[in-house]
């Protein structure tokens, strides 16, 4: 790609070639999305690819190298979050990071018309579908409206911490990560593919609200993830599915 954006400490300071320098493929796109996230955490990020000049060169075409599948919570905004700019990142949020048909082509869109490298599942600790969830299933009463579908697709991942013995609400949001890892390749032969081949990695990620760090949690190849974030080494919630790091 020819567009050009800012690298600099302060938008627009420094310009770069975004086809040249942007990740490629599924090792460096990762790479790029922990490096950012250190520099958030750290208090030190460049805000990449936001100035005019890099706005005006994106705006015939994008070439993203990342999708982030992320919770709607107003707290878990990916270009914040990763310390990226415009063009960078396919965001597709839900609450509870929930994969429904249009989410799943979305991530088929992403991947197969944009080349897409990198899917990311992000979800977060505290997640407030996961509790919705969890209050449904312990009173047996469901709540009105839409957000039934919600809860509903929440519920699986609530049965399978239950028989994997995780009780506390940041661990069922680990176990829920992995599922939609899980669900987004199950669900969607064209990623499934595009996996196999090669051309993409799916990894499930959870962000502390209060420190800002994101940490992998499930990764599809397994043993995908092993760039170190800044909240920690990856570890695997649900050994059992394929999504394990």
């Amino acid at each position: 790609m020819s567009q050009t954006g800012s690298s600099g400490g302060q938008p627009g300071s420094q310009r770069t070639t975004d086809r040249e320098s942007a990740p490629g493929e599924p090792t460096r796109a990762y790479a790029e999305l922990v490096a950012g996230n250190r520099r958030f955490v750290d208090g030190a990020p460049r805000h990449p690819n936001q100035d005019a000049g890099h706005r005006a060169a994106v705006a015939d075409g994008q070439h993203p190298f990342a999708v982030i599948v992320g919770c709607s919570d107003s707290r878990l905004a990916a270009e914040i979050i990763f310390d990226r700019g415009l063009g960078d990142l396919f965001v597709v949020r839900t609450a509870g990071h929930t994969a429904g048909p249009e989410v799943l082509g979305s991530v088929e869109y992403a991947v197969t018309v944009l080349g897409t490298p990198l899917v990311v599942v992000l979800g977060h600790d505290s997640c407030g579908a996961v509790q919705a969830a969890r209050e449904s299933a312990a009173t047996g009463t469901a709540p009105s409206g839409h957000l039934r579908a919600v809860v509903d697709a929440v519920l699986p991942s609530l049965r399978r911490a239950e028989a994997q013995g995780v009780t506390d609400i940041d661990g069922i949001v680990d176990v829920h990560i992995a599922q939609t890892v899980e669900t987004l390749i199950e669900q969607s032969p064209v990623l499934a593919d595009q996996v196999a081949r090669g051309r993409c990695a799916v990894v499930g990620m959870s962000y502390r609200l209060a420190a800002g760090a994101v940490r992998p949690v499930a990764a599809v190849p397994a043993g995908f993830a092993s760039v170190d974030a800044p909240g920690g080494s990856p570890e695997s919630t649900d050994p059992a599915a394929a999504a394990a790091v």
